[in-house]
C-alpha cells in the first residue's frame, strides 16, 4: 500500500469514527460541533473527500458495531454515490404538507394539532421508507408515533383524505364521543399506500395516548403476531416504523426496555425503523435538562446498530438517510435509528407560546422560509411557480374544508381486520356465554399428551415425580392442583385448534417452580415442550420467559393480543405486586381502549397474589386499584380459588367472543395445597362460576363472602370449630360483579342474618372498599347485617410472625 492510500485508510477511518461529531446536522445551529483531534490530524484530498461524505448533513455514528461485516456496509453505503432523486416529487410532498399545516392554523386558529413544521422532511422520509418495503415484498406496515405530525402522516402518507382530519376540527358529531373518546391527535388510521411501479402496501397508525413511548411494544407486539399469522419470523411482510420524540426518547425507561427486545426468541420481528422526530427541545425543556450525553438516540447504543443524524432542512439527505436505514434494516434484519434533526415553528403545540422560555431561539425560527420555499430555490423553482404550486393546493384543501362543513357523521378512519369480525365488546351479554367442561375420557386423553416423554429425554428427578402426578390427576386417582389444571386449559385450546401464547417472568418454568410448559434434559439441556406437540393445524403453543421488567413486556402481549384476537395471550408477573410497574400499560391500554379508540382485548394478567408473610413487595397485586378502574364493563377481574375454576376461566377467556381484558390474581401458597385442588368431576361441569357456593351447608344463618386464599381458611376454621350453621361463600368473579348469583346463594339460605366480608389484605386495601357498597345494598334488601372483617390497615403485612398474628386475629373475628 503507498503512502497516499495509507494516508486515505486513516482518513477514512478517522472521520468514519469522529465524522459525526462535525457534522452539518442541525438547521439551527443548537448542536455545537465538535472538533476531535483525530480529525485534525488529517488534512489533504484525502481528507476533505472524507470530511464531505461524513461531516455534511448526514452523519453516521456505526463503528461501535462488533460486526466488521456491517461496519464495512455502512462505510460502502456512505462512501458511494447517492441513487438519483425524483426532487420535483420531493418538492411536491413537503409543499403539500406545510401547507396542510398552514390550512389548519388559518381555518381553526387556537386548536392543537401539533405542527409537523419544522421537520416537514418526515413525510417523504415515511413515503420513501414504506414505497421501498412494497417495492420489496411488504404487504403491511405498522407506524407508531406521539401526536407531533400525526394529523399531517394521516393524510399524506397514511392515505386518508384531508377532509376527514378536517371533519375532526369542525365538530361534526360532537355528541359521538360526549364524555369518552380521545383528542384527534391519538387515534389511529388505517389505509392503503399505491407505489409509482402500482404495487400497494396496506398501512395502520396506531392509537397512542400522551404517555409518548408507550406505543412503541405494543406496536411490536402487533407486528409479531402478524409476523405468526403469515408464518414470516424474518419480517419481509410487515414493517414496522416507531416515530419517537427526542426528549421522549431520552428520557422514558420504556424505550430501552422496548429495545431489548430486538434480538429476543420470541420478540424479535426483522428489525424496527425508530425514527427520532428530533426538535432538540421536550416541551419547554433544553436538551442539557433532558440527557446526559450528546444525542437524544445514544439510549440506542444498547444494541450494535447504526444511528443516521440527519438534517431535517436537507430533503435530499434525509431521503438517503431513509433507504440506507431500510437497506440496512432488510440486509440484516435488524434494528435502525434516523436521527431527523429539525425544530418546531410554534411552541409544543400552538396555542403555546415558546418565546417565554425560548425567544431567542424563535428570532431565528420566524426567520426561516417554510422548507418548501427553500427547496425549491435550490431546485431553482421561481417564486412564481411555487406561489402557483401553492396556490393549486390551497384550493384543494379549501374544498375539503367545505365538504367537511357539509358533513353529518364524523368520519371512521381506520379499519380493523377480518379476524376481528367474531368477536365483540361492549356491555356484558349472558347470551354469550360458552361451556367450558370437558369429561374425563376427554381430560385422561390431553393428561396422555402433557405426559407422554420420547425415549431418551432425560428429566430431572423432581421434574419426572411432578409428570408421574400429572399422570395420576388425570386419570382421577388425586385432585387435580392448579399447575395441572392450567396445563389441561391450554392442552384442550391448542388441541382445539386456539393458538396460546405465555410470556412473563420465568413463566416457563413458573415462579413457583409448578408449570414446567418447558422440559429440559437433564444431561443435555434440549428442550421439549409437550403443549406445542399437541396443538393441531391452526394452533400453536409459546412460552417465554421475559426480560425483568413490566411495562415493554405487558405492552408487548397487549399488541399481540390486538393482532391475534382468537388466540389466549397471557403475560404473568413475577409476584402479583411487580404489576404496578406495567400501571401506565394498565390504565391506558387494558383498561380504557375501549372506550378511547373502540379498541378490544383479550390479553390474560396473571398476577400472583397472598398475604403469606413473604413481607410488602411479595404479597399484593393490588387488587384495589384494578377495581378502582372498572367500569362499564371495561375488563374482568377475577380471584379462582380451586383449580377446576381457574380450569373454566381459562378455557371461558379462549372461547367465548366478548373480547375484555381479564386480571386473574393467583395463588402462591394454595397451587399444591390440597384444599385448593379439585376431583376430576369439576372439571366437567358447564361453566366457571362467578360465585361459587358452599356444597357443605345448605341453610344458614351467618354467611362469610370472601375471595382466594382465606376461603380456604376459613373452611379450615370452620371445621376447627364446627360451625356449622355458618357459609362460606366464593366470590370468584371481582368485576363485574355477579349480584345475580349471589342473590341466588343467600336465597338457599333464608334463616342468614348476618352477611360477613372477609378478607387477608388490609382494610385500606383488596376488595374492601369497592365490595362495601354493594353488599349493604344487597343485605338491607334482605333484612341482613353486612359486617366487613379485614386485616389491619397497614400498607402490607410484613414479617411472617405478624402475618400469623393477623390471620389469627382475623379468623377469630369472622366467628365472633
Amino acid at each position: 500500500m503507498s503512502s497516499t492510500d495509507t494516508a486515505a485508510a486513516l482518513a477514512l477511518d478517522a472521520f468514519r469514527r469522529w465524522g459525526h461529531l462535525e457534522a452539518a446536522i442541525d438547521p439551527l445551529g443548537r448542536l455545537p460541533k465538535v472538533a476531535h483531534p483525530e480529525l485534525a490530524e488529517h488534512s489533504g484530498p484525502e481528507a476533505e473527500r472524507a470530511r464531505e461524505i461524513y461531516c455534511g448533513p448526514l452523519a453516521v455514528e456505526f463503528m461501535h458495531l462488533p460486526d466488521p461485516e456491517r461496519r464495512r456496509w455502512v462505510a460502502e453505503r456512505m462512501e458511494r454515490r447517492p441513487r438519483p432523486i425524483d426532487r420535483r416529487r420531493l418538492l411536491d410532498q413537503i409543499l403539500r404538507a406545510e401547507l396542510f399545516e398552514q390550512a389548519i392554523q388559518a381555518r381553526y386558529l387556537g386548536y392543537k394539532r401539533f405542527s409537523i413544521e419544522g421537520v416537514a422532511a418526515l413525510v417523504p422520509l415515511l413515503v420513501s421508507l414504506l414505497e421501498t418495503a412494497a417495492e420489496r415484498g411488504a404487504e403491511q406496515a405498522m407506524l407508531a408515533m406521539s401526536h407531533r405530525g400525526r394529523l399531517n402522516v394521516m393524510a399524506h402518507v397514511v392515505g386518508r383524505e384531508p377532509v376527514e382530519i378536517f371533519a375532526g376540527f369542525e365538530e361534526v358529531d360532537p355528541k359521538a364521543s360526549l364524555g369518552s373518546g380521545d383528542v384527534k391527535y391519538h387515534l389511529g388510521a388505517t389505509g392503503t399506500m399505491a407505489t409509482p411501479s402500482g404495487r400497494e402496501l396496506r398501512i395502520h397508525l396506531n392509537s397512542n395516548p400522551s404517555h409518548l413511548e408507550a406505543v412503541g411494544p405494543v406496536a411490536m407486539g402487533r407486528v409479531r403476531a402478524k409476523l405468526t399469522r403469515l408464518g414470516d419470523p424474518r419480517g419481509e411482510k410487515v414493517l414496522l416504523i416507531v416515530m419517537h420524540g427526542d426528549s421522549a426518547f431520552a428520557g422514558q425507561g420504556i424505550t430501552a426496555e422496548t429495545l431489548n427486545f430486538a434480538e429476543l426468541p420470541g420478540f424479535s420481528i426483522g428489525g424496527t425503523i425508530h425514527v427520532v422526530v428530533n426538535n432538540l427541545i421536550g416541551f419547554t425543556t433544553e436538551p442539557d435538562a433532558y440527557g446526559s450525553t450528546r444525542y437524544a438516540t445514544d439510549v440506542a447504543k444498547r444494541l450494535p446498530i447504526p444511528i443516521l443524524h440527519v438534517n431535517a432542512e436537507e430533503p435530499d439527505a434525509v431521503v438517503r438517510a431513509g433507504r440506507i436505514a431500510i437497506d440496512y434494516r432488510d440486509a440484516f434484519a435488524s434494528d435502525v435509528v434516523v436521527d431527523l434533526v429539525g425544530y418546531r415553528r410554534y411552541g409544543h403545540s400552538e396555542v403555546d407560546d415558546p418565546t417565554v422560555t425560548q425567544p431567542r431561539l424563535y428570532e431565528k425560527i420566524r426567520a426561516l422560509p417554510p422548507l418548501h420555499v427553500a427547496y425549491g430555490a435550490r431546485l431553482g423553482v421561481s417564486g412564481e411557480q411555487i406561489a402557483a404550486l401553492e396556490e393549486r393546493v390551497r384550493a384543494e384543501l379549501s374544498e375539503a374544508q367545505r365538504r367537511a362543513q357539509q358533513l353529518t357523521k364524523a368520519p371512521v378512519l381506520r379499519r380493523l381486520p377480518g379476524y376481528w369480525d367474531s368477536f365483540r365488546g361492549g356491555p356484558y351479554d349472558p347470551a354469550l356465554e360458552v361451556d367450558t367442561g370437558l369429561a374425563a375420557p376427554e381430560i385422561a386423553r390431553l393428561t396422555e399428551g402433557l405426559t407422554r416423554v420420547p425415549e431418551g429425554f432425560r428429566l430431572h428427578p423432581k421434574v419426572e415425580r411432578l409428570l408421574d402426578e400429572r399422570r395420576r390427576m388425570g386419570a382421577g386417582e388425586k385432585p387435580v392442583d392448579y399447575g395441572m389444571a392450567e396445563a389441561l386449559a391450554f392442552a384442550s385450546l391448542v388441541d382445539a385448534g386456539i393458538p396460546v401464547r405465555l410470556a412473563g417472568q420465568d413463566s416457563r418454568r413458573g415462579t413457583f417452580n409448578h408449570r414446567h410448559a418447558v422440559l429440559i434434559d437433564h444431561e443435555s439441556e434440549a428442550e421439549l415442550v409437550p403443549l406445542a406437540e399437541m396443538a393441531r393445524e391452526g394452533a400453536f403453543f409459546e412460552a417465554y420467559d421475559t426480560p425483568l421488567s413490566e411495562a415493554a413486556a405487558m405492552a408487548f402481549e397487549y399488541g399481540f393480543s390486538r393482532d391475534y384476537p382468537e388466540a389466549l395471550v397471557l403475560w404473568e408477573a413475577q409476584f402479583g405486586d411487580f404489576v404496578n410497574g406495567a400501571q401506565i400499560v394498565i390504565d391506558q391500554f387494558l383498561a380504557a381502549a375501549e372506550d378511547k379508540w373502540f379498541l378490544l382485548s383479550g390479553l390474560v394478567l396473571l398476577l400472583p397474589h397472598g398475604f403469606e408473610g413473604q413481607g410488602p413487595e411479595h404479597s399484593s397485586a393490588r387488587v384495589e386499584r384494578f377495581l378502582q378502574l372498572a367500569a362499564e364493563d371495561n375488563f374482568q377481574v377475577c380471584q379462582p380459588s380451586t383449580a377446576a375454576q381457574y380450569f373454566h376461566l381459562l378455557r371461558r377467556q379462549a372461547l367465548r367472543a366478548w373480547r375484555k381484558p381479564l386480571v386473574v390474581f393467583t395463588p402462591k401458597s394454595m397451587l399444591r395445597h390440597p384444599d385448593a385442588a379439585s376431583p376430576l368431576e369439576r372439571f366437567a361441569k358447564a361453566r366457571f362460576e362467578g360465585i361459587l357456593p358452599d356444597r357443605e351447608v345448605t341453610d344458614a344463618r351467618r354467611i362469610l363472602l370472601g375471595s382466594g386464599k382465606i376461603l380456604h381458611e376459613l373452611a379450615a376454621e370452620r371445621r376447627k370449630r364446627q360451625a356449622t350453621d355458618v357459609a362460606i361463600v366464593g366470590l370468584e368473579q371481582l368485576y363485574p360483579f355477579p349480584e345475580r348469583e349471589l342473590e341466588a346463594e343467600l336465597a338457599r339460605h333464608p334463616a342468614a342474618r348476618e352477611l360477613i366480608w372477609v378478607q387477608e389484605e388490609p382494610g385500606n386495601m383488596g376488595a374492601f372498599a369497592y365490595v362495601d357498597p354493594l353488599l349493604e345494598r344487597i343485605a338491607k334488601g334482605r333484612a341482613v347485617r353486612s359486617v366487613k372483617r379485614s386485616a389491619s390497615a397497614s400498607p402490607a403485612t410484613g414479617s411472617g410472625k405478624a402475618h400469623a398474628l393477623e390471620q389469627k386475629t382475623l379468623l377469630q373475628l369472622a366467628f365472633a
